[in-house]
Formats: structure tokens, sequence, C-alpha cells
């Protein structure tokens, strides 16, 4: 394996998708990553379908796209953690690991003798990341979370969508999970901090990371907008609260042009290129803040003149003059798109099923570049592999555990 991470080792208790999310990362880096599922069933994942991937022959197999989505790169271990040897097992490979992620309600692995504490105690330079809804302290803590709630709780969905007066206002959930993700990001950001610190200690230690937490702090600019008005941000639809023009518009082929200007160079060149280069010097548009203010009125004259060329005439003569603008495209457009393409974002793995089509990992490094060396893994695809490999156990000894179900 390649990559930053190789020759360390993630032990992977985790499920659903902040968690492995965060390992699948990890294992893109090149670090190798165990991933503990229960005897049967697996990941919660592995059910959520349809979609199905297809095999060769065009049938749907009983790989869930979600699963795929979130799993690459990981050897699939099952383990009863309900018996005594299972949580024997998961101890010993504790001990050989540099990290492990788990998303277990708070207090849930203490009861088994699986929480930091007790590890540590084994392993002291583990680096053990917990990922819960709410965290490990606060009222909440104890509660289960999942994403919709989250974006909900966490003020996400309170400025998304469109505004009161317009059609279709209300509250909208973002269409991929977005505080999952970014808590796995922000799990994956932590754990290498703790990496950090531990070649200079080589102390390992616990990682309490919260979806809530997460979600509040991806708020960012909106939060800010509260901090410094007093006043909580509303939803907009499709513009921008802090910048103008920074929405869509139509065109002449009906279709909309997303028009992005951030500065008042690119706008004056924008007014220029529709023809009407006075407005840039108009008192009541020739600032964003002026502009923001004055949003209403601007807009409608914007309306009128991005009505007379096509999205793809807009496209041209935009860009050839720096001002960012762009379709909106469904995701087959995206990947059929000449940047995506040409940035390598759609990867294909080889699996005992055939073919696994993979979003790619964005990261782009000159020295250690990613590589993808396993598809998202088949229920236990690799316990007697990692029970050989890695505790040294005989094949008379995986064979009693696998009597026993314990694996």
């Amino acid at each position: 394996m390649a990559g930053p991470l190789k020759k360390l080792r993630v032990l992977d208790l985790s499920r659903v998708l902040a968690g492995p999310w965060s390992t699948q990362i990890l294992a893109d880096m090149g670090a190798e990553v165990i991933k503990i599922e229960r005897p049967d069933s697996g990941d919660d994942t592995r059910l959520w379908g349809p979609p199905w991937l297809k095999a060769e022959n065009g049938e749907n197999t009983r790989e869930s796209a979600y699963f795929l989505a979130a799993n690459r790169g990981k050897h699939s271990l099952t383990v009863d953690i309900s018996q005594p040897e299972g949580l024997e097992l998961i101890r010993e490979l504790a001990s050989q690991s540099d990290i492990l992620v788990e998303n277990f309600k708070s207090g849930g692995l203490a009861k088994k003798g699986l929480d930091y504490a007790t590890l540590s105690a084994l392993n002291p330079g583990l680096i053990y990341c917990s990922i819960t809804g709410f965290g490990h302290t606060g009222p909440m803590a104890e509660m289960p979370g999942y994403d919709y709630l989250i974006q909900a709780q966490g003020g996400l969905m309170s400025i998304t969508g469109a505004a009161d007066d317009q059609p279709g206002a209300g509250p909208k959930r973002v269409g991929v999970a977005v505080a999952d993700l970014t808590t796995g990001m922000n799990a994956t950001i932590a754990i290498l901090g703790a990496l950090y610190h531990r070649t200079q200690t080589g102390e390992g230690q616990h990682i309490d990371i919260a979806l809530l937490d997460v979600q509040v702090s991806w708020l960012a600019n909106q939060a800010q907008n509260y901090f410094c008005s007093g006043e909580p941000p509303t939803r907009t639809g499709d513009y921008h609260p802090n910048l103008v023009p920074y929405q869509p518009f139509p065109t002449a082929d009906d279709q909309q042009i997303i028009i992005a200007i951030g500065n008042n160079g690119q706008f004056q060149r924008f007014c220029e290129a529709i023809g009407q280069g006075e407005l840039a010097q108009d008192a009541r548009f020739a600032t964003n803040a002026e502009r923001v203010k004055h949003r209403v009125e601007l807009i409608k004259v914007l309306v009128s003149a991005t009505k007379t060329r096509t999205l793809k005439q807009w496209t041209l003569l935009l860009n050839e003059i720096g001002v960012p603008c762009g379709p909106i495209q469904d995701i087959a457009q995206v990947f059929d798109d000449p940047q995506v393409q040409a940035r390598g974002m759609e990867v294909t793995l080889d699996s005992a099923n055939g073919p696994v089509k993979s979003v790619a990992n964005p990261i782009k490094y000159s020295k250690t570049p990613i590589e993808y060396h396993k598809a998202p893994p088949a229920l236990g695809e690799d316990t007697s592999a990692v029970l050989e490999r890695v505790l040294q156990k005989t094949a008379s000894e995986i064979e009693a555990l696998k009597r026993k179900g314990v694996v």
C-alpha cells in the first residue's frame, strides 16, 4: 500500500456513515483498516437499498450503493462482541492497532470493557476516536443522533430552502448527509493531529467528536452573521445573504446559470459584458454593501439581460473575462464534466461481484499518492485472513471460533 499512513493499522468499530467515512479516508491514505461487523447482518447500511450493485450479468447483487460509498479499502472481519471470546478478539486487535474508531452510544463500550480507559491500558499509544450524536458530556449525551435530526437541531435547515415569501418556502434538508460527512472529515483531522502528538510523546489519546458540535461549527459565516448582527439568519433560497449578484439567472434557452461575483472588479466586467457598464457606476450598485441593500432592483435588471443569451453563450463569454459562472448539473452530468474527468474523480475497483465504480478521494499528494487497493468488502470476506495474519491464529483456532459463532 502507498500513501502517507502506510504501516498504520485502524480498528474500525463504526457503522453507517460518519465513522466509516473517516476510516475510508484513512484507508485511501494507506492505512490498513480492519472493519468489525456483526455476523450475519454486518454494517446496517449493507441493507440500505435499493439501489444495489449490479453484477456483470446485469442482475442486482446484495451490495447496497450506500455501503459501497463509505467502505472502500477495508478488510471485513465478522465478530460477535456479545460473546466473551469476541470481546477478547477486539482487545487483541486493539493492542496491535494505532487507531480505533467507534460510534457506539456514550458509555456503550465501557460496559463491554472496550472503552478508552481499558484499551489504552493495553496499548498506551492507541488513538481512540469516539463519534456520537451529542458527545460524551451534556444532557443529551446518551441520546442517539441521526443526520436529519442534527441538520434540524444544529441550525442548518433554518438557513436552507426558499424564503418565507417564496413558493415552496420552508426549512429543507441538504441532499447528502452533511452532518455525518463533515463529522467524518473532522474525525480524520482530529486523528491526524493525535498522530502528530504521538510522534512527539509516544502517547495516544481519546477523541470525543459529536455530530451536533460539528454541525454547529459548520454554520461558519452564518453563525458570525448572527454574532455580529444579533439577528438569526433566515432562509434566502437561491441567493447569498452577503454577496450580490451570487445566484442563478435565467438564460435564453430556459436554463439557469449560476453567476457568483465576489468583488467589484468582477461586477464591473459583468456589467460591461451585458452592455450596461453604467450599472457599476450607479451609487446603488457600485459596492457589494450597496448591492446587498438594493438587491431587488439590481436583480430585476440583470434577469432581463441574462435572458438574451443561452447558457453556453454566457458560460463562454463570462469565463473569458474572469467572471465566475457555471451550470446547475445533475450527478450524471457531473461525471461527464471534462474538468471532473480530468481530475480523476471517478475510479473503478474490481470486486467478487464485478467492477465497482466509486467517487475518488479528492486529495492529490505529490509524494505519497492515493492508491485504491481494495473494493468495499463482502461481509466477513477477510475474517480468516485477518485472524491468521494479525493475531497469528491457527487454522484450528479459527475453525473453533467459527463453530461457536464468535466469527
